[in-house]
């Protein structure tokens, strides 16, 4: 079961309920600046409440990328400001941020496996960075590949799985620490159609079992078969949202960028 333990940024101290009013993260007028005269993000804002499974959806250099560093922490806006259980992220110590990251699991696109380590090592380097122990680890491991349907390959080096299996892995490493939330940066991208559901299978078990997940895509069929809440992105701009299925547009010309989503 996932531990849903959440975080009082500013002591350190597990809290273990959350307002029914508190947003799980909440962004308010957030914008991002690689080029002045082309924001990455600008003036976007929205709330993600505890166990939301999230599409962040748009087309390649929409924004979806750029949003995903900034939930993750890895950057910061250059305006506006991103709450995590109400608390700025702005004005919190590197040491706060640092515990906020470990509530969180991250999946990418390409994997980003160490080819050269061995699955059991891939999937421990989440683990190793909180502190836990050899042996809890060992046994974490196990548990998670089990989870993924990839048991007993601890000792396979991670290059020499296919992409499916890859992506599982990957998987099992976000899932290993337990976290209270999961992003996911075009998780689906690269598989067949077998193995892009199996990702969507766990990921949604995972959101069901109480963890709030975030998947940026720009995949409108796998939108469309699962459907869940929704943001669409066009040229840094939220442009329109949705509950589960049909878009209410924030842009006159959303009619059209969302058939190419």
């Amino acid at each position: 079961m996932y531990n849903m333990t959440t975080f009082n940024i500013q002591t350190n101290v597990p809290s273990r309920h959350l307002s029914d009013t508190t947003p799980l993260i909440k962004l308010f007028r957030v914008s991002k600046f690689y080029k002045p005269e082309n924001p990455a993000l600008f003036d976007v804002s929205f709330d993600i409440d505890p166990g939301d499974f999230l599409y962040i959806a748009g087309a390649s250099g929409a924004g979806k990328s750029t949003l995903l560093k900034l939930l993750h922490l890895g950057e910061q806006p250059d305006t506006g400001t991103i709450q995590f259980n109400g608390h700025d992220v702005s004005s919190l110590k590197p040491s706060a941020i640092s515990v906020l990251r470990r509530s969180m699991g991250i999946i990418f696109q390409d994997f980003k496996l160490i080819d050269d380590l061995s699955v059991a090592a891939n999937i421990g380097l989440s683990l190793e960075v909180i502190g836990v122990s050899p042996a809890f680890i060992h046994q974490r491991v196990g548990e998670v590949l089990e989870e993924v349907g990839l048991p007993g390959i601890e000792d396979e080096m991670a290059g020499s799985l296919s992409g499916g299996e890859q992506q599982r892995v990957a998987i099992a490493r976000a899932l290993a620490p337990n976290p209270q939330l999961i992003l996911a940066d075009e998780p689906t991208g690269s598989l067949d159609t077998y193995s892009a559901n199996f990702v969507l299978d766990m990921l949604e078990s995972i959101n069901e079992r109480g963890a709030t997940v975030i998947v940026a895509t720009h995949d409108r069929m796998l939108m469309a078969a699962r459907p869940h809440r929704t943001l669409a992105l066009e040229n840094g701009k939220l442009v329109g949202f949705s509950r589960k299925g049909a878009f209410k547009s924030r842009d006159t010309k959303f009619s059209n960028s969302a058939e190419a989503i």
